[in-house]
Protein backbone atom coordinates (compact mmCIF):
# COMPACT_ATOMS: atom_id res chain seq x y z
CA UNK A 1 0.00 0.00 0.00
CA UNK A 2 1.32 3.37 -1.14
CA UNK A 3 1.50 6.09 1.07
CA UNK A 4 -0.54 7.80 0.11
CA UNK A 5 -3.46 5.31 0.16
CA UNK A 6 -2.33 4.72 3.58
CA UNK A 7 -2.90 8.35 4.34
CA UNK A 8 -6.00 8.32 3.00
CA UNK A 9 -7.39 5.48 4.57
CA UNK A 10 -6.24 6.88 8.01
CA UNK A 11 -8.44 9.65 7.24
CA UNK A 12 -11.66 7.83 6.32
CA UNK A 13 -10.44 6.12 10.00
CA UNK A 14 -10.46 9.04 11.69
CA UNK A 15 -13.43 10.67 10.11
CA UNK A 16 -15.57 7.63 10.97
CA UNK A 17 -14.20 7.41 14.61
CA UNK A 18 -15.16 11.24 14.93
CA UNK A 19 -18.63 10.41 13.34
CA UNK A 20 -19.26 7.50 16.45
CA UNK A 21 -18.07 9.86 18.68
CA UNK A 22 -20.47 12.45 17.44
CA UNK A 23 -23.53 9.73 16.76
CA UNK A 24 -24.54 9.21 20.34
CA UNK A 25 -24.62 12.96 21.09
CA UNK A 26 -26.63 13.89 17.61
CA UNK A 27 -29.04 10.63 18.51
CA UNK A 28 -29.39 11.62 21.84
CA UNK A 29 -30.14 15.55 21.04
CA UNK A 30 -32.65 14.39 18.82
CA UNK A 31 -33.94 12.39 21.84
CA UNK A 32 -34.35 15.17 23.68
CA UNK A 33 -35.96 17.44 21.14
CA UNK A 34 -38.70 14.51 20.62
CA UNK A 35 -42.24 15.56 20.91
CA UNK A 36 -45.08 13.78 22.87
CA UNK A 37 -48.86 14.08 22.91
CA UNK A 38 -50.74 11.40 25.23
CA UNK A 39 -54.24 10.31 25.23
CA UNK A 40 -55.52 10.30 28.69
CA UNK A 41 -58.86 8.53 29.84
CA UNK A 42 -60.30 10.18 32.83
CA UNK A 43 -62.89 8.94 35.24
CA UNK A 44 -63.85 12.30 35.90
CA UNK A 45 -66.85 13.41 33.63
CA UNK A 46 -65.73 16.93 32.42
CA UNK A 47 -68.20 18.81 35.07
CA UNK A 48 -66.02 17.38 38.17
CA UNK A 49 -64.16 20.23 39.45
CA UNK A 50 -60.89 17.59 39.52
CA UNK A 51 -60.90 17.04 35.88
CA UNK A 52 -60.02 20.88 35.29
CA UNK A 53 -58.15 21.54 38.73
CA UNK A 54 -56.06 17.93 38.44
CA UNK A 55 -55.81 16.47 35.36
CA UNK A 56 -56.12 20.09 33.72
CA UNK A 57 -53.49 21.54 35.70
CA UNK A 58 -51.03 18.78 35.53
CA UNK A 59 -51.47 19.04 31.85
CA UNK A 60 -50.88 22.97 31.74
CA UNK A 61 -48.09 22.61 33.67
CA UNK A 62 -46.12 19.58 32.29
CA UNK A 63 -46.71 21.29 28.64
CA UNK A 64 -44.78 24.67 30.57
CA UNK A 65 -42.21 22.84 31.82
CA UNK A 66 -41.20 20.98 29.03
CA UNK A 67 -41.65 23.85 26.85
CA UNK A 68 -44.63 22.58 24.42
CA UNK A 69 -42.93 18.85 24.14
CA UNK A 70 -45.24 16.87 26.14
CA UNK A 71 -49.20 17.18 25.42
CA UNK A 72 -51.99 15.39 27.49
CA UNK A 73 -55.07 15.15 25.26
CA UNK A 74 -57.78 15.10 28.03
CA UNK A 75 -60.74 12.93 27.57
CA UNK A 76 -63.55 12.96 30.05
CA UNK A 77 -65.26 9.71 31.69
CA UNK A 78 -66.88 7.38 29.11
CA UNK A 79 -65.60 9.15 25.82
CA UNK A 80 -63.16 6.32 25.17
CA UNK A 81 -63.97 3.70 28.54
CA UNK A 82 -65.09 4.52 32.41
CA UNK A 83 -64.44 3.52 35.38
CA UNK A 84 -62.62 -0.17 35.92
CA UNK A 85 -62.41 -0.17 32.08
CA UNK A 86 -60.35 2.40 32.10
CA UNK A 87 -57.68 0.14 34.12
CA UNK A 88 -57.96 -2.11 30.85
CA UNK A 89 -57.38 0.55 28.44
CA UNK A 90 -54.68 1.74 29.95
CA UNK A 91 -52.67 -1.54 30.29
CA UNK A 92 -53.50 -3.03 26.97
CA UNK A 93 -51.78 0.39 25.83
CA UNK A 94 -54.82 1.68 23.99
CA UNK A 95 -54.29 4.94 25.67
CA UNK A 96 -51.12 5.43 28.03
CA UNK A 97 -52.86 7.18 30.60
CA UNK A 98 -55.84 7.62 32.57
CA UNK A 99 -56.97 8.96 35.61
CA UNK A 100 -58.99 6.23 38.06
CA UNK A 101 -60.40 5.71 41.80
CA UNK A 102 -58.62 2.82 43.15
CA UNK A 103 -61.95 1.61 44.40
CA UNK A 104 -62.82 0.56 40.79
CA UNK A 105 -59.78 -1.94 40.91
CA UNK A 106 -59.51 -3.58 44.43
CA UNK A 107 -58.90 -6.93 42.75
CA UNK A 108 -55.51 -6.09 41.24
CA UNK A 109 -52.99 -5.58 44.35
CA UNK A 110 -53.34 -6.94 47.72
CA UNK A 111 -52.88 -3.09 49.42
CA UNK A 112 -55.44 -1.37 46.81
CA UNK A 113 -57.72 -1.17 49.18
CA UNK A 114 -55.58 0.37 51.32
CA UNK A 115 -54.60 2.59 48.80
CA UNK A 116 -57.84 3.45 48.16
CA UNK A 117 -58.74 4.37 51.79
CA UNK A 118 -60.17 2.30 54.33
CA UNK A 119 -63.29 3.98 55.84
CA UNK A 120 -63.40 5.31 59.31
CA UNK A 121 -60.35 4.60 60.46
CA UNK A 122 -58.02 8.11 59.37
CA UNK A 123 -59.41 11.72 59.96
CA UNK A 124 -56.66 14.19 58.03
CA UNK A 125 -55.84 14.21 54.49
CA UNK A 126 -52.21 14.69 55.65
CA UNK A 127 -52.22 11.01 57.25
CA UNK A 128 -53.56 9.95 54.19
CA UNK A 129 -50.57 11.44 52.31
CA UNK A 130 -48.20 10.21 55.03
CA UNK A 131 -49.45 6.31 55.14
CA UNK A 132 -49.57 6.59 50.99
CA UNK A 133 -46.25 8.02 50.37
CA UNK A 134 -44.05 7.70 52.92
CA UNK A 135 -45.42 4.61 54.49
CA UNK A 136 -45.08 3.31 51.56
CA UNK A 137 -48.73 1.96 50.74
CA UNK A 138 -47.74 3.25 46.94
CA UNK A 139 -45.38 1.14 46.55
CA UNK A 140 -46.95 -2.26 47.56
CA UNK A 141 -49.37 -1.55 45.05
CA UNK A 142 -46.85 -0.83 42.49
CA UNK A 143 -44.90 -4.02 43.36
CA UNK A 144 -47.67 -5.72 42.27
CA UNK A 145 -49.33 -3.81 39.57
CA UNK A 146 -46.13 -3.13 37.54
CA UNK A 147 -45.66 -6.49 36.26
CA UNK A 148 -48.95 -6.66 35.00
CA UNK A 149 -47.78 -3.57 32.82
CA UNK A 150 -49.17 -0.20 34.63
CA UNK A 151 -48.22 1.72 37.73
CA UNK A 152 -50.58 4.73 40.10
CA UNK A 153 -49.35 7.44 41.02
CA UNK A 154 -51.43 9.58 43.22
CA UNK A 155 -53.10 12.41 42.48
CA UNK A 156 -54.62 13.62 45.51
CA UNK A 157 -55.71 12.36 49.11
CA UNK A 158 -59.53 14.04 49.83
CA UNK A 159 -62.13 13.53 52.09
CA UNK A 160 -65.03 11.72 50.97
CA UNK A 161 -68.58 12.51 52.06
CA UNK A 162 -72.15 11.83 51.73
CA UNK A 163 -75.21 14.31 50.12
CA UNK A 164 -78.59 12.92 50.73
CA UNK A 165 -82.36 14.16 49.18
CA UNK A 166 -83.45 13.02 52.96
CA UNK A 167 -82.34 14.68 56.35
CA UNK A 168 -81.48 11.56 58.85
CA UNK A 169 -81.89 11.56 62.01
CA UNK A 170 -81.62 8.12 63.20
CA UNK A 171 -80.40 4.64 62.43
CA UNK A 172 -83.69 3.97 60.81
CA UNK A 173 -83.60 6.30 58.46
CA UNK A 174 -80.07 5.87 57.42
CA UNK A 175 -81.27 1.94 57.01
CA UNK A 176 -83.90 3.29 54.42
CA UNK A 177 -81.75 4.92 51.99
CA UNK A 178 -79.83 3.72 48.32
CA UNK A 179 -76.92 5.45 48.34
CA UNK A 180 -74.30 5.65 45.06
CA UNK A 181 -71.18 4.81 46.47
CA UNK A 182 -67.85 2.80 45.37
CA UNK A 183 -64.73 0.30 46.80
CA UNK A 184 -64.97 -0.56 50.33
CA UNK A 185 -67.47 2.44 51.13
CA UNK A 186 -69.97 -0.01 49.50
CA UNK A 187 -69.64 -2.50 52.86
CA UNK A 188 -69.26 0.51 54.84
CA UNK A 189 -72.46 1.95 54.15
CA UNK A 190 -74.05 -1.54 53.94
CA UNK A 191 -73.37 -2.04 57.95
CA UNK A 192 -75.30 0.62 58.54
CA UNK A 193 -78.15 -0.64 56.80
CA UNK A 194 -78.36 1.24 54.22
CA UNK A 195 -78.55 -0.07 50.42
CA UNK A 196 -74.91 0.69 48.29
CA UNK A 197 -75.19 0.74 44.50
CA UNK A 198 -72.17 1.88 42.34
CA UNK A 199 -73.35 4.18 39.61
CA UNK A 200 -71.06 6.04 36.75
CA UNK A 201 -69.86 9.23 37.57
CA UNK A 202 -71.69 10.55 34.69
CA UNK A 203 -74.94 9.07 35.64
CA UNK A 204 -75.12 10.43 39.44
CA UNK A 205 -76.86 13.49 38.92
CA UNK A 206 -79.54 11.66 37.02
CA UNK A 207 -79.77 8.71 39.71
CA UNK A 208 -80.66 11.24 42.28
CA UNK A 209 -82.88 13.52 40.42
CA UNK A 210 -84.83 10.42 39.75
CA UNK A 211 -85.15 8.92 42.88
CA UNK A 212 -82.95 5.69 41.81
CA UNK A 213 -80.62 6.20 44.53
CA UNK A 214 -81.39 9.02 47.84
CA UNK A 215 -78.04 10.42 47.88
CA UNK A 216 -74.45 9.91 46.41
CA UNK A 217 -70.51 10.66 47.47
CA UNK A 218 -68.32 12.15 44.89
CA UNK A 219 -65.35 13.22 46.60
CA UNK A 220 -66.81 15.98 49.12
CA UNK A 221 -68.20 19.36 48.65
CA UNK A 222 -66.22 20.25 45.77
CA UNK A 223 -67.69 16.73 44.16
CA UNK A 224 -71.35 17.74 45.38
CA UNK A 225 -70.84 21.48 43.71
CA UNK A 226 -69.28 20.76 40.79
CA UNK A 227 -71.34 17.96 39.80
CA UNK A 228 -74.21 19.77 41.02
CA UNK A 229 -75.95 17.03 43.19
CA UNK A 230 -76.94 20.08 46.01
CA UNK A 231 -79.92 20.97 43.49
CA UNK A 232 -81.85 17.80 44.10
CA UNK A 233 -79.80 16.50 47.60
CA UNK A 234 -79.91 19.41 50.33
CA UNK A 235 -78.01 17.76 53.07
CA UNK A 236 -74.77 17.73 53.77
CA UNK A 237 -73.29 14.47 56.08
CA UNK A 238 -70.66 14.78 58.41
CA UNK A 239 -68.36 13.45 59.52
CA UNK A 240 -66.51 12.17 56.91
CA UNK A 241 -66.82 8.81 55.63
CA UNK A 242 -63.38 8.28 55.12
CA UNK A 243 -60.50 9.34 53.34
CA UNK A 244 -59.52 8.14 49.98
CA UNK A 245 -57.13 8.66 46.98
CA UNK A 246 -57.64 9.47 43.47
CA UNK A 247 -55.02 8.37 41.19
CA UNK A 248 -52.92 8.85 37.43
CA UNK A 249 -52.69 5.56 36.31
CA UNK A 250 -49.97 4.51 33.53
CA UNK A 251 -48.92 2.18 30.79
CA UNK A 252 -45.62 1.22 32.15
CA UNK A 253 -44.31 0.76 28.31
CA UNK A 254 -45.62 3.76 27.39
CA UNK A 255 -43.41 5.43 30.26
CA UNK A 256 -40.07 3.49 29.72
CA UNK A 257 -40.55 5.12 25.94
CA UNK A 258 -40.44 8.38 26.83
CA UNK A 259 -37.31 10.82 26.59
CA UNK A 260 -34.91 10.25 29.84
CA UNK A 261 -36.02 14.56 30.20
CA UNK A 262 -39.76 14.37 29.19
CA UNK A 263 -39.75 11.02 31.78
CA UNK A 264 -38.02 13.20 34.91
CA UNK A 265 -40.10 15.87 34.06
CA UNK A 266 -43.81 13.84 34.10
CA UNK A 267 -42.77 11.69 36.82
CA UNK A 268 -41.31 14.44 39.56
CA UNK A 269 -44.36 16.84 38.60
CA UNK A 270 -46.88 14.05 39.42
CA UNK A 271 -44.92 13.38 42.79
CA UNK A 272 -44.86 17.36 43.28
CA UNK A 273 -48.41 17.78 43.12
CA UNK A 274 -49.75 15.16 44.97
CA UNK A 275 -48.61 17.45 48.17
CA UNK A 276 -49.99 20.60 46.49
CA UNK A 277 -53.12 19.52 45.22
CA UNK A 278 -53.79 17.36 47.79
CA UNK A 279 -53.88 20.65 49.95
CA UNK A 280 -55.36 23.19 47.82
CA UNK A 281 -58.36 20.68 47.54
CA UNK A 282 -58.85 21.50 51.72
CA UNK A 283 -59.45 25.16 50.63
CA UNK A 284 -61.65 24.53 47.58
CA UNK A 285 -63.96 22.32 50.30
CA UNK A 286 -64.14 24.99 52.65
CA UNK A 287 -65.01 27.26 49.72
CA UNK A 288 -67.94 25.18 48.18
CA UNK A 289 -69.26 24.10 51.82
CA UNK A 290 -69.47 28.25 52.57
CA UNK A 291 -71.37 28.14 48.80
CA UNK A 292 -73.80 25.42 49.32
CA UNK A 293 -74.61 27.21 52.84
CA UNK A 294 -74.92 30.74 51.59
CA UNK A 295 -76.27 30.47 48.23
CA UNK A 296 -78.24 26.58 47.63
CA UNK A 297 -79.84 25.82 50.77
CA UNK A 298 -77.21 23.34 51.65
CA UNK A 299 -77.32 22.18 55.60
CA UNK A 300 -74.34 20.41 57.06
CA UNK A 301 -75.96 17.21 59.38
CA UNK A 302 -73.88 15.45 61.34
CA UNK A 303 -74.59 11.37 61.41
CA UNK A 304 -76.82 10.40 64.54
CA UNK A 305 -74.66 8.72 67.45
CA UNK A 306 -76.20 5.24 66.65
CA UNK A 307 -75.03 5.18 62.79
CA UNK A 308 -72.00 6.16 63.91
CA UNK A 309 -71.63 3.22 65.79
CA UNK A 310 -72.27 0.70 62.73
CA UNK A 311 -69.91 2.41 61.13
CA UNK A 312 -67.15 1.74 63.58
CA UNK A 313 -67.96 -1.49 63.85
CA UNK A 314 -67.75 -1.96 60.06
CA UNK A 315 -64.46 0.00 60.07
CA UNK A 316 -62.72 -2.51 62.09
CA UNK A 317 -64.22 -5.35 59.92
CA UNK A 318 -63.28 -4.02 56.88
CA UNK A 319 -60.01 -3.79 58.20
CA UNK A 320 -59.52 -7.29 59.34
CA UNK A 321 -60.47 -8.20 55.84
CA UNK A 322 -57.93 -5.84 54.08
CA UNK A 323 -55.19 -7.31 56.60
CA UNK A 324 -56.00 -10.81 55.64
CA UNK A 325 -55.49 -10.52 51.63
CA UNK A 326 -51.40 -11.72 51.69
CA UNK A 327 -48.30 -10.54 53.20
CA UNK A 328 -48.53 -7.46 51.31
CA UNK A 329 -51.34 -6.37 52.55
CA UNK A 330 -50.50 -7.44 55.97
CA UNK A 331 -47.78 -5.18 56.00
CA UNK A 332 -49.77 -2.62 54.84
CA UNK A 333 -52.66 -2.36 57.56
CA UNK A 334 -49.84 -2.93 60.25
CA UNK A 335 -48.42 0.59 58.76
CA UNK A 336 -51.99 2.25 59.38
CA UNK A 337 -52.77 0.85 62.55
CA UNK A 338 -49.40 1.78 63.89
CA UNK A 339 -50.11 5.31 62.36
CA UNK A 340 -53.79 5.12 63.63
CA UNK A 341 -52.29 4.02 67.61
CA UNK A 342 -49.68 6.97 66.88
CA UNK A 343 -52.32 9.38 66.36
CA UNK A 344 -53.91 7.80 69.07
CA UNK A 345 -57.47 6.77 67.28
CA UNK A 346 -57.05 3.05 69.07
Amino acid sequence: MSVTTKAAVRRNLLKASVALAVAPAVIGSARAEAKVTWKVQSHWPKASGSFNDSLGALAKQLEERTAGRFKLEMYGAGEIAKDREIYNVVRRGVVPMGTISPGYILGEAQAMGLFYGVPGTLRESWEMMHLTKNLGIEKMVNDELKPKGVVVMGDKAYPTELVLKKKVTSLADFSALKVRSAGTMLEYLAAAGASPQQVAGPEIYQAISTGVVDGAHWGAAIGALSMKFWEVAKYHMKPALGFANDTYIVNVAALDKLPADLRLQFVSLVEERYFLRSVEYLHQEALALTTGKAKMGVEVVQFPDEVLKKFADASQAILKKEGAKGDIAAKGTKALTGLMSDLGYV
